[in-house]
Parts: structure tokens; C-alpha cells; sequence
């Protein structure tokens, strides 16, 4: 009995000292490929059936390019892949800590500040990326000169208008002024009975007011350290969102709301909204639901002649989490990612714009017809387009204004009142951090 129990043991020991061996085999093998390569790993949310196919072509031919690393792409759902990451860098086990990530631009400032990123002045060639990317992108991901990301895609809003119903109702050319806007949907829109059977045009069809608020002179809620919310410019913004919801009525609006969702539902698709702003990917929806509608776009209006077409974007960019195990060979892969050829691959592929401003301008010249028309517009509007960094003074701002702007759009509060609220609360936020 004894020597059975012997028995079991030594085959019990040795089978976990195989285990040990094969772990750490793994653990190797998960640093190193098979051909001797160090293994990069990638974390993005591009998982779709038309942009997972683009970002992994372009990541073997990164590969194909070298032999001294392969990168290896892992897809993590929007909602969840900050928080992985976040996760994993408290880890400090730089096992699980990715080396490369895909970050919201406006988030990098206060990632940089917390130390969650690494700083890329030591990896990268700084000055030849700047001279490429798009100012306001490059100040989204800088703080005191040091880089954070690399700024990768934005966006911006552009406005697409309805030629047919414009024609229809005497204008022959496209709103220019919030002035031309008001008069134009007041002469385009039909009533009937709760709805409408047409419209010509609602501040909120497609964006929110916070881009109109920028929109006012192109300006954010702080400027300097400076709070710069309740301004004569923002309160005649949410004056004018008012005047349309007023003549129109609100309920109406909400029952035509309503009676849409997407793509093909879209109401400028089936040309029941003659004027729409939106960013301008909108046009694949054009393209591909409604391929006969003959529409134009321009950047979007302006608060009044001079005040300047500011519009807002989002973004991405590429950093690498505080504690990864290949910053070096990372900070490669990001160059490759954000030059001219990647970027342009990017933008023609996806219909999307990128920061690369040398790309994006070939890109212009590359595409025909109405692609060519949109994207030209929202490469112009780029010049105005403003991006919004969470502030390091005051990370919980939008929670702080968002709610206060809210209640003017619904009629709940005075635009006035709303805007001193949201200064006020921010203000006392901001003190209340120096204390």
C-alpha cells in the first residue's frame, strides 16, 4: 500500500514539474514568437466587419516590414477596453499590460496626469510628428511639450443639405448664417396635425448643443484656466435652439423624432429634413441608402457673417499604457501607424478622417464625385474644429454642465439661468480642488 502511495506521489510531483515547465514555456512563448520576434500587443475596439479586415491588413504588412517584432491585435469592445487597461497597468504585471492601445484623444491629458501612459518624447521622433498631425490634435495628447499619444483618427460636423427641397422653396444657394437657417426651415417645414410631414431644419437633428455652443465663436468651456461658460455668445446659442423649438413645438418635434431610427429611417435620408448636420462619414450612409438623393454640404453655419464655421471633434490616438513590457519597440509601431501611407490606407478604406494632415489632403485628391465633394468639406472645416480635453483642473466638467444645458434645451430652465448654474458649479469645483 505504502509503495502505491510512493508511486502516486513521484507521478504527481513530476507531472507538476511538466505543468511548471509548460508554464513558463507559455509564458515565454507569449513574449517571443516561434521565429524569434518579441510579440507586440495591441489592444483596439475596431471589431466590425468593415473596419476589423483594415486594421489588421495594415498590421501584417507592419509585420511583413520587419523582423523584429509581430504585432498581435486583440479586440476589446468599446465599452470595455479603458477599463482593461486601467486594470491591467494597476496590475504593474507587465504580463498583462498591453503595449499599445487605442485612447480617446480628449482623455489623454488626464490619462498623462494620473500616469496611466507613458511619456513618448524618449521614443519617438516628436518634431517630424508634429509637423504632420492636426494642431488641435497635437495639444490634446501634449502637456508642458511632452507627448503623450499619438493623435491616429477625428472627426469633425459638416452640414448636408437637401438641393431639391432648398430649390423647391426659392433658395438656390445653402444656409451660410443661423440667420439663413431659421428663415430657410420656416419655409421648408409642413405641419401635420402632431407632426410634420416635412422639415427644414432643428439645431438637434444629428449633433447636440454643445457643438453649437462652440459653434457660437469657437471657444470651450475653459480658456486659460478661465471657467467661460455663462458668455452673451452661449446664452443667445441656447436662445436661438430655443426659438425653433418654441415655433415648432416641442411635442411635434418629439412625434416626428419619433417616427425614425437609422440609416434608411434617417430623416434626410427619405428627405423629411432638408438641412443636417452631422459628421461626415453620414455621406457611406447617403451612399449606400440613398444613392440617388441630390444633396451638398458646407461646413456649418456661422453664429452670424464673421463670427467663424467652428465646429467640435472626437478622436483617437495610440498610446502606450504606463508599465508595458516593449515601450521601444511599440513606440515603432505607432510611427508606422500614423505615417502618411498607413494613414491614407486608413482614411480611403474607412471613409474616415485622420490626423495626418499630409494624408488626409492626398486623400482629397484620390476620391471622385461626391466623396470626394464631402471630404473636401470636412477637411476645410478642420481648419475651425475645435477639440475638447477633459481638463485636468476639472475631469468631471461635462457631468458638472452637461445636465444644467439639458434643462434650457427642454424648456426646464432659462437659458440664462442654465448657464449661470453650470459656471457656478464648475467655479465651485475648480475651488474646491485648490483648497
Amino acid at each position: 500500500m505504502k509503495r502505491v502511495l510512493l508511486i502516486v506521489l513521484l507521478v504527481l510531483l513530476v507531472s507538476g514539474l511538466a505543468a511548471g515547465v509548460l508554464y513558463m514555456q507559455d509564458k515565454a512563448n507569449s513574449d517571443q514568437n516561434q521565429d524569434g520576434r518579441k510579440v507586440v500587443e495591441f489592444w483596439s475596439f475596431w471589431g466590425s466587419e468593415t473596419r476589423r479586415p483594415i486594421i489588421e491588413k495594415m498590421i501584417d504588412d507592419y509585420n511583413a516590414s520587419q523582423n523584429e517584432v509581430r504585432v498581435k491585435h486583440t479586440f476589446i469592445p468599446f465599452g470595455d477596453i479603458w477599463t482593461k487597461e486601467l486594470a491591467a497597468v494597476a496590475s504593474k504585471n507587465k504580463n498583462a499590460i498591453p503595449d499599445v492601445v487605442v485612447g480617446d484623444i480628449n482623455a489623454i491629458q488626464l490619462r498623462a496626469k494620473k500616469q496611466q501612459i507613458e511619456p513618448l518624447n524618449p521614443l519617438l521622433d516628436v518634431k517630424k510628428l508634429k509637423s504632420t498631425t492636426h494642431q488641435e490634435a497635437w495639444k490634446a495628447v501634449t502637456t508642458e511639450d511632452t507627448l503623450y499619444a499619438a493623435p491616429f483618427t477625428l472627426d469633425t460636423r459638416i452640414l448636408f443639405y437637401n438641393k431639391k427641397m432648398l430649390r423647391t422653396a426659392g433658395f438656390m444657394t445653402p444656409p451660410k448664417t443661423w440667420s439663413d437657417l431659421e428663415k430657410m426651415n420656416e419655409k421648408i417645414t409642413k405641419p401635420t396635425g402632431s407632426s410634420f410631414e416635412q422639415v427644414g431644419f432643428h439645431p438637434l437633428f444629428g449633433v447636440g448643443a454643445d457643438v453649437w455652443l462652440i459653434n457660437t465663436d469657437g471657444r470651450n468651456y475653459l480658456d486659460n484656466g478661465k471657467v467661460t461658460i455663462n458668455t452673451p455668445e452661449d446664452q443667445a446659442a441656447l436662445e436661438w435652439i430655443d426659438r425653433f423649438n418654441q415655433k415648432m413645438g416641442r411635442k411635434k418635434i418629439d412625434v416626428f423624432k419619433a417616427e425614425f431610427g437609422e440609416q434608411q429611417a434617417n430623416p434626410f435620408l427619405s428627405q423629411k429634413v432638408a438641412m443636417y448636420a452631422d459628421v461626415p462619414t453620414f455621406y457611406t450612409q447617403i451612399r449606400d441608402y440613398a444613392p440617388s438623393l441630390d444633396f451638398g454640404v458646407v461646413p456649418l453655419p456661422e453664429r452670424k457673417k464673421g463670427s467663424g464655421h467652428y465646429s467640435w471633434s472626437g478622436g483617437f490616438a495610440l498610446e502606450i499604457p504606463k508599465g508595458a513590457k516593449h515601450p521601444k519597440e511599440a513606440a515603432k509601431f505607432i510611427a508606422y501607424m500614423t505615417s502618411k501611407e498607413a494613414q491614407m490606407y486608413w482614411a480611403e478604406k474607412n471613409y474616415d478622417q485622420v490626423a495626418n494632415t499630409v494624408a488626409a489632403h492626398a486623400v482629397v485628391n484620390r476620391l471622385e464625385g461626391d466623396a470626394q465633394d464631402v471630404y473636401q468639406v470636412a477637411e476645410t472645416a478642420m481648419k475651425t474644429t475645435l477639440l475638447t480635453p477633459t481638463p485636468v483642473e476639472v475631469p468631471d466638467l461635462v457631468n458638472l454642465v452637461n445636465p444644467e444645458i439639458e434643462k434650457a434645451v427642454l424648456g426646464k430652465s432659462s437659458p440664462k439661468q442654465a448657464l449661470q448654474n453650470a459656471q457656478e458649479k464648475v467655479e465651485q469645483s475648480m475651488a474646491g480642488k485648490k483648497e
